[in-house]
């Protein structure tokens, strides 16, 4: 019933935003007739802008593009385009081939499956692209996935970052932003228990919950405040029978998007109201800056409702993987299996999703990698989406993982 409300409530508004945007499109076309008007020239741009306001406050499930046409490789330019190179019902092992033929590291980014889509590390790809091969895992919304596809648990997200190395071949190297750092961290045990050629030279984790247990976040004791029957009664929907997906059981991308501002409700009130401002005063700059943010913000993707309860008590309620006791596919996970990949723990000192030590914890899971190949990076000044994206994750955190790949490539 949750999606079904969810749904209503957006059909309700369409009208609405519908009839928001045609206006707002009539009083911008009359702009160089208002601008000679200096008495109607304000309420005017005030109209217009609330009038945007209104048009932009909705969600998408339409996946925003990566849009990257060239990227500089050494003293020449090299046209990026995009690579589907492998794919299944729940998701593709993307490339982003460039026209050169300088070899460079495959890395492959490991992108959450948390609400939004892959775009979300937009800025991740756009500081790895010239100095590596880059791969990522592009997840599909889970509303667009046939029933017929099956299920998509723990398991399966495991799996796939297991098949997207595979694809990769050995010597390569994985990076896995936010929630999916303990898969990735089981898929690398896997690989290495089982000496997989395509087991990856390094492996860093960023901002991760790999023991949710160290200096629990509001997102921590939330997933702890209920059993996780609360969770599959209140947060899981079945998609409407308009979308491929009709009848799959999933956790509503809106609600997840929901819980992230909830977190940050003031400061997502006060850009919209800087936004306004800048509108009004004809900042284009600005504007566009808070369109792009919000524009992949508010895409939002459902998620396969077995990974959402799986990963809420596997990870989040029982610490499987700290305890010992996390499984794939009924056999034991042993990060003690590891010992030739090196890896690099990163965390965001104001993270206030991941908190200190989360990560790092990954550090102690793992101790027959050398004490010469396990490092850490504590990074100061950012919260959460600071570790992997903005000016402190290109000029301090990227330096860290470029050395660490290439003195393992």
């Amino acid at each position: 019933m949750i999606y079904q409300l969810w749904q209503a409530q957006q059909d309700l508004q369409l009208p609405f935003r519908m009839f928001a945007e045609s206006a707002g499109r009539v009083l911008n076309s009359l702009e160089p007739v208002v601008a000679a008007m200096p008495l109607a020239a304000p309420f005017v741009r005030r109209t217009s802008a609330a009038l945007e306001m209104v048009a932009r406050s909705r969600t998408t499930h339409s996946r925003p593009g990566y849009d990257f046409t060239t990227v500089r490789v050494g003293n020449r330019d090299a046209e990026v385009t995009e690579e589907a190179v492998l794919e299944t019902p729940f998701g593709t092992l993307l490339r982003f081939a460039k026209d050169t033929s300088v070899q460079q590291p495959k890395v492959l980014v490991v992108a959450p499956m948390s609400g939004h889509f892959s775009t979300l590390l937009r800025g991740t790809v756009e500081v790895l692209l010239p100095d590596h091969d880059v791969y990522i895992t592009d997840w599909a919304n889970a509303r667009d996935v046939p029933v017929s596809a099956g299920t998509f648990g723990f398991d399966e997200f495991t799996s796939h970052v297991i098949r997207f190395l595979e694809e990769l071949g050995p010597g390569s190297h994985v990076l896995a932003v936010c929630q999916p750092a303990p898969a990735t961290l089981a898929a690398v045990a896997i690989m290495s228990e089982d000496r997989n050629p395509a087991t990856p030279a390094t492996m860093t984790l960023m901002a991760g919950p790999v023991d949710t247990r160290v200096s629990p976040t509001k997102v921590n004791e939330l997933a702890q405040s209920k059993p996780i029957e609360w969770f599959e009664k209140n947060l899981i929907g079945t998609v409407p029978g308009r979308y491929a997906g009709a009848g799959r059981r999933v956790y509503p991308g809106a609600i997840q998007l929901q819980a992230f501002m909830a977190m940050n409700v003031q400061r997502h009130i006060r850009a919209h109201r800087n936004q306004f401002a800048n509108i009004v005063a004809g900042n284009a700059e600005a504007q566009a800056a808070h369109r792009r943010f919000y524009d992949e913000y508010f895409a939002v993707m459902d998620l396969p409702a077995e990974y959402f309860i799986e990963t809420v008590r596997r990870i989040f309620q029982e610490h499987d993987l700290p305890e010992g006791r996390l499984t794939y596919r009924g056999r034991p996970v042993r990060p003690e299996a590891i010992r030739r990949t090196a890896l690099l723990a990163v965390e965001g000192e104001r993270d206030d999703i991941c908190a200190i030590g989360q990560t790092m914890a990954a550090l102690d899971l793992c101790p027959n990698i050398p004490l010469a190949n396990r490092f850490y990076h504590l990074q100061t000044g950012v919260g959460h989406y600071g570790v992997f994206s903005g000016k402190r994750w290109a000029n301090e955190v990227y330096p860290k993982v470029r050395t660490l790949i290439e003195a393992h490539s």
